[in-house]
């Protein structure tokens, strides 16, 4: 389908953001979607002839027999020497993954993981040919907010599970009502109880695009979103796409960039002229970012990568811990020799690879890097867009890099809420919900 030149700039974003294609007709299309089960360790459905507007109930029950199978595969592993530094300058340090495994092989209850899942409102719909999983909680309260939460890599749902209630009931947690949320959670595409992409273009304009089908078809004329890290890169194209119903955006990862600052970063240009001390700190750490081992890896061959993680639990393991020294550092504590930073605990750490090892999702996870860097490739060279919308940004401490509010100031000039917070890193609602809840709620309060 051709998009045109206006809708094509709206959407175009400096990094990892991507160009949006008109989605087709839903109004008679047909569902191939049924009951979920599990078999051989990846998601499989059972054909129904289904409506393809219709939202269906979802629930999970794992068969014993694939847990049981990744039982084996966890006690079978054979490790690596081990690292020759005393730092993980080297990578996932041995200690740390043989007290994941043993705690995974011998402790980890994932059923108790699938009866939270169970105990929320999940449902499925198919938007553009693909299957779309979905958490829902509405307030109790009146005039509700709607939220739309997407998280990103090597997250999942189970990120945001936490926020759920401080954000839905805010009385219980500290808030008043006029601060309630209604709360959407959906499963990307390719990653957790959502469809894997059959085929290319499932980018960050294409999920913003079906995003905003969703919410449509859950009745919203009013919502908000929120995004980090890959989730980011989605609501910063729903923000530049500006669907008819989106109030305003959050983000606390920043994926579109000052132009001289990504000509910079991303194209070796010299560093921009008169940049402050805090604006040269950020522009190191991005350019440090973005040459890290799984976005290169992701972002080129998702394939050649994948194949590990499908068939080691305990690769599947290391690649996901090996994100960046914040987050290994904390999940570290975890197993050894600490306690939990935060929200993530053990169990925490652990449920979210084992949805991923379940689903058997790394690898079509991973490729959304890949439809990343194409859709970056094929916006360059193109004006860049100011967004329009309402915008909001939180800056945690233990971020991958910390922008200054110069920067994001300039690709969203309609800032009406900034602020630098005390704790949390990358993955901010998994690890602080409270303090990621009450930066929501600051953060819409003007939008009500």
């Amino acid at each position: 389908m051709q998009t045109n030149r206006r809708e094509f700039l709206r959407s175009a974003a400096i990094a990892l953001a991507a160009i949006p294609i008109a989605l087709p007709s839903l109004a008679h299309a047909k569902s191939s979607i049924g009951p979920v089960h599990l078999k051989d360790g990846a998601m499989k459905t059972i054909a129904a002839d289904v409506d393809d507007v219709s939202i269906r109930p979802f629930s999970v029950n794992v068969p014993d027999d694939v847990l049981a199978d990744l039982h084996n595969r966890i006690t079978a592993t054979r490790m690596p020497d081990r690292e020759l530094v005393g730092d993980a300058s080297q990578g996932v340090q041995l200690a740390t993954l043989q007290k994941l495994m043993s705690y995974w092989g011998s402790e980890y209850d994932w059923r108790t993981f699938e009866a939270k899942l169970n105990g929320l409102p999940q449902f499925v719909t198919q938007i553009d040919g693909l299957d779309v999983h979905f958490i829902h909680v509405r307030s109790q309260h009146e005039n509700a907010l709607p939220v739309l939460l997407t998280h990103g890599w090597p997250g999942s749902i189970v990120e945001m599970l936490d926020v759920v209630g401080p954000l839905t009931d805010p009385t219980a947690h500290g808030g008043s009502a006029e601060d309630a949320f209604d709360v959407v959670i959906p499963s990307m595409p390719g990653y957790g109880f959502s469809g894997k992409p059959t085929t290319t273009g499932w980018h960050a304009g294409h999920i913003a695009q079906a995003w905003a089908e969703l919410m449509g078809r859950l009745g919203y004329a009013r919502y908000t979103a929120q995004g980090g890290d890959q989730g980011a890169a989605v609501t910063n194209a729903m923000s530049l796409q500006a669907p008819d119903g989106l109030l305003g955006v959050h983000f606390n990862f920043l994926v579109n960039f000052p132009p001289a600052v990504a000509a910079s970063a991303f194209g070796g240009a010299p560093a921009p002229a008169g940049m402050s001390e805090a604006e040269q700190t950020a522009l190191k750490a991005v350019s440090a970012t973005i040459k890290r081992g799984y976005i290169v890896e992701q972002g080129q061959t998702p394939q050649t990568i994948g194949y590990g993680l499908a068939d080691s639990p305990a690769g599947l393991a290391t690649w996901m811990l090996d994100h960046d020294a914040d987050s290994y550092a904390k999940i570290s504590r975890a197993f050894v020799g600490g306690s939990p930073t935060g929200n993530l605990s053990r169990d925490r750490i652990v449920d979210n690879i084992t949805l991923y090892w379940l689903t058997n999702t790394a690898t079509s996870a991973a490729r959304l890097y890949w439809e990343s860097a194409r859709a970056q490739a094929a916006a360059a060279g193109q004006p860049p867009v100011a967004a329009s919308l309402p915008t909001a940004f939180t800056v945690f401490p233990g971020e991958l890099y910390q922008p200054p509010r110069s920067w994001v100031e300039k690709v969203y000039p309609n800032l009406t809420y900034f602020n630098v917070v005390d704790r949390g890193g990358h993955f901010a609602a998994w690890e602080e919900p409270e303090l990621f809840a009450g930066e929501l709620r600051a953060a819409f309060r003007s939008l009500r």
